[in-house]
């Protein structure tokens, strides 16, 4: 069998570096679906994160520039993400990611 020329591809692991986790895609996934969500926004769609793994995994999107923070200045404070062009880049991903889903999983 050949070897996979895509999984040695230092881009690959740098896409599987950026992704890994539970809850990135399902953030990334939110956001392409909504396009601007508020912190509280965000826990509600996705329930059963801890407040501390959301802001972590946010946080590193933001570093990763995938998704894009803006705090507005006032009491109580409003910060908004959306996706920036990378992560808008990653949403056909997902899509592909679902249809092999679909196509694949056994019968629940």
């Amino acid at each position: 069998m050949e070897k996979n020329k895509c999984i040695e591809n230092p881009s690959f692991e740098y896409t599987l570096n950026i992704f890994v986790g539970k809850w990135k895609i399902r953030i990334v996934y939110w956001l392409g679906k909504k396009e601007v969500l508020r912190y509280g926004e965000l826990k509600q769609l996705l329930p059963n994160i801890t407040h501390k793994v959301l802001s972590h995994q946010l946080k590193e999107l933001e570093a990763d520039k995938i998704i894009n923070r803006k705090e507005y200045p006032q009491v109580p404070p409003k910060v908004e993400y959306t996706l920036t062009e990378k992560g808008i880049d990653f949403i056909p991903v997902i899509k592909d990611l679902c249809t092999w889903a679909k196509k694949n999983r056994d019968d629940i």
